[in-house]
């Protein structure tokens, strides 16, 4: 095979349906698999701690359907890595019960579906702490204690190419991937089929969010990726986008701590000395890219565990001597909280949206709020009454806050709801951790079946 095309739809698949326009245009050009990342640690500890989605699946089952009908139309294998959002087992047996619902509800012709999972039990890792194996903190994590796993509720693993490539050894044509690198299920058809691990984990690398690669920016929107044994060449579906050298290049940079390197399970694909080159007005073409083979296979470990259970309410200042005071309102509320419940066993938290809601002590304009703010307030506790009861002062005591120069008896805060909402519970991002393995494999145990008629 001289060269492989693959089609990616959508960044993250469900997260918001994929566009069918460009799709079909993708579809049109002939691809050889069709394939999408579905999951992300973006979408917080929530999703992977309660094992839900963040997405509905009714957004979910639209991508599958689109890109089920697509593959089995044109006879060409379709991948999905992390499924559900989190990539955990019980996400990987909905994405495949959705594939069998789908291929019964259009009469497929039968066809092998693989999958594998890529939860971790907790007693392997107990063991594995047990027997003085360290669990390697990332960005700032110390390396794991047995008092960290115990506060997780669940663990995931990042497969790098390595179930991809076994479970396309065995032909089948669609593969439900639990928790994954991202560039992994683009890489690893690539290398199934011999193209070098150089160009393979680029591709995956530009691959893994569709056209955030391309410009002018539009989500969702499908791109196809073309490898040979000599570049990567990356081109737009829709008509009105591009990829050029400065959205590609920029796309390589994207979520990095090092804008020239990205690491997988099994090795760390160096992005230094890589050249851009545009061929048409919506293709580049790229070279450069270097895949270094690890001497150990480290694992990416992911898990989450439970704060509490959670309240949100809202409220609005428009009073310019309350926004100049608003931390002093806020402390007045905190304060309020404490004479109720005492200084620990919750937790009380406020977002200032219109001074640092999004940034906080990194924003440099924190001197110079706005003229009118919304505070956001979450009360975090054990139990729902108590959480709702900590949100609900501290909410409705800013506007009792007492502040000097202040006459009146209205108060200078606004509620655009009487109650504190219910919300998600709390959780936390516990394991942000390596694991040294042996067999690359161990962590992810794969399965076959059949669907269709």
């Amino acid at each position: 095979m001289q060269s492989l095309k693959i089609i990616c739809p959508n960044g993250h698949l469900g997260f918001a349906p994929l566009r069918t326009a460009s799709f079909e245009l993708g579809v049109a050009a002939g691809p050889d698999y069709i394939a999408a990342d579905s999951g992300s640690d973006d979408v917080g500890p929530v999703p992977l701690g309660s094992d839900t989605s963040t997405s509905p699946e009714a957004w979910q089952r639209h991508d599958l359907e689109q890109m089920l009908l697509a593959s089995r139309r044109l006879g060409v294998p379709m991948i999905i890595g992390s499924a559900g959002d989190t990539g955990s087992n019980s996400r990987v047996d909905l994405y495949v019960r959705i594939i069998r619902e789908l291929a019964q509800k259009h009469g497929l012709k039968r066809f092998r579906l693989g999958y594998f999972y890529s939860e971790v039990d907790k007693a392997t890792l107990r063991a594995a702490l047990e027997r003085g194996q360290a669990i390697r903190g990332l960005d700032g994590f110390a390396d794991l204690t047995r008092a960290e796993l115990d506060a997780t509720d669940r663990v995931v693993a990042m497969a790098g190419v390595h179930p991809y490539r076994a479970l396309l050894a065995q032909g089948v044509d669609v593969i439900i991937g639990g928790r994954s690198s991202d560039a992994a299920l683009f890489a690893a058809p690539a290398l199934h089929h011999g193209f070098p691990a150089d160009h393979a984990y680029y591709l995956g690398k530009v691959l893994e969010c569709a056209s955030f690669c391309a410009e002018p920016y539009g989500g969702k929107e499908t791109v196809m990726g073309t490898i040979s044994h000599d570049d990567v060449r990356v081109t737009a579906m829709h008509p009105e986008q591009r990829c050029t050298v400065a959205s590609v290049a920029g796309h390589a940079m994207y979520e990095r701590s090092n804008p020239f390197e990205e690491f997988v399970a099994g090795g760390r694909l160096d992005m230094t000395h890589c050249r851009y080159e545009q061929v048409d007005a919506r293709t580049t073409r790229i070279t450069g890219a270097r895949f270094e083979e690890a001497g150990t296979v480290r694992v990416k470990l992911e898990g989450a565990g439970k704060v509490g259970e959670r309240y949100v309410g809202l409220c609005g200042i428009r009073d310019p001597y309350t926004i100049a005071n608003v931390d002093r309102v806020i402390a007045w509320a905190r304060e309020q909280v404490r004479a109720r419940f005492g200084p620990d066993g919750y937790a009380l938290h406020y977002n200032v949206y219109g001074r640092d809601g999004v940034m906080g002590e990194l924003e440099p304009l924190r001197d110079r709020p706005g003229h009118e703010l919304c505070v956001m307030v979450q009360g975090v506790a054990p139990t729902a009454g108590m959480a709702e009861e900590v949100a609900m002062i501290g909410l409705r005591q800013m506007f009792y806050a007492r502040l000097p120069d202040v006459k009146g008896t209205a108060g200078s805060v606004s509620f655009p709801l009487d109650e504190v909402l219910r919300a998600s519970p709390a959780y936390r991002w516990t394991l942000n951790h390596t694991i040294e393995v042996a067999d690359p494999m161990a962590l992810f145990p794969t399965h076959l079946t059949e669907a269709g008629i």
